[in-house]
């Protein structure tokens, strides 16, 4: 335990607020200019002196009744100002709510032949691990969560060893603590579940790893983005085909699945 806390604080350090703000900025300024860049990371430091003051941060504690539930943290109000910052610069901490989370698994359990027990499914900016837990209500294969930020990924690590759940189906959870854009596929059925984790240059990178894995080795991939802000990006996957969308969520699906028989259920 204490080298592994050793070993977050480390990873802690060599993620720099200073850093993570010269690429944000700089990703800004190709796109838009110097200029345009400038105020909108002015703007972005205006919206965090104002989410960080206590009536707003109050209004945070609303999504605690999971929570409360299951005895565990997931909630975004008990997140320190260092990994809030951090998140201006990668992406805002945020847990999935647990009826919507529920009501996408559901259209993608009505996807034809799909079949809970062939899938991994993989949360990429994972947080506190509240999809982690969620997902764990069904029998997939395994679930894999990646955050980035140490902080964060400690308490999700803390979370999976106190949940308990009479409605748990699944207990093989892995929760990695690493860069999410460069995290390797597993060659495997697979649903990846987004809740607008990436910038614009990151989810693209994303997409493109994704890209480059499924011309590699074609299988079976859902993609559940959750607040499909840049739903445009996933067009850099040319297997990638849209089934269905609300304006909270998209599915997406490569591949065939009757290439499943090629895949066992772990009992």
């Amino acid at each position: 335990m204490i080298g592994l806390m050793d070993e977050l604080d480390s990873a802690l350090r060599r993620i720099s607020v200073t850093r993570s703000a010269w690429r944000w900025w700089k990703n800004i300024a190709v796109r838009d200019g110097r200029g345009s860049a400038t105020w909108q990371f002015l703007g972005a430091l205006a919206e965090f002196v104002r989410e960080s003051t206590p009536e707003r941060r109050r209004q945070r504690y609303g999504d605690a009744e999971y929570d409360w539930e299951h005895r565990v943290n997931t909630t975004s109000a008990a997140v320190g100002w260092r990994d809030r910052l951090l998140g201006v610069f990668h992406s805002p901490y945020q847990p999935t709510e647990s009826a919507l989370f529920h009501e996408m698994i559901a259209a993608l359990s009505d996807q034809k032949g799909f079949d809970f027990g062939a899938f991994t499914f993989i949360d990429l900016g994972s947080g506190k691990g509240r999809t982690l837990l969620m997902a764990s209500d069904y029998p997939f294969r395994r679930i894999v969560g990646v955050e980035l930020l140490p902080a964060l990924h400690r308490v999700a690590w803390g979370n999976l060893g106190k949940y308990r759940s009479e409605a748990q189906k699944c207990f093989a959870i892995e929760a990695i603590c690493g860069d999410a854009t460069d995290f390797a596929f597993p060659v495997e059925p697979t649903v990846l579940f987004l809740f607008n984790p990436f910038l614009e240059s990151g989810l693209r990178r994303v997409i493109a790893n994704l890209d480059r894995s499924l011309r590699e080795q074609p299988r079976v991939v859902y993609v559940l983005y959750h607040n499909p802000l840049l739903e445009h990006e996933l067009g850099g996957c040319s297997a990638m085909k849209k089934n269905l969308g609300t304006n909270q969520y998209a599915l997406y699906v490569a591949g065939e699945i009757p290439d499943l028989k090629n895949y066992g259920s772990i009992s």
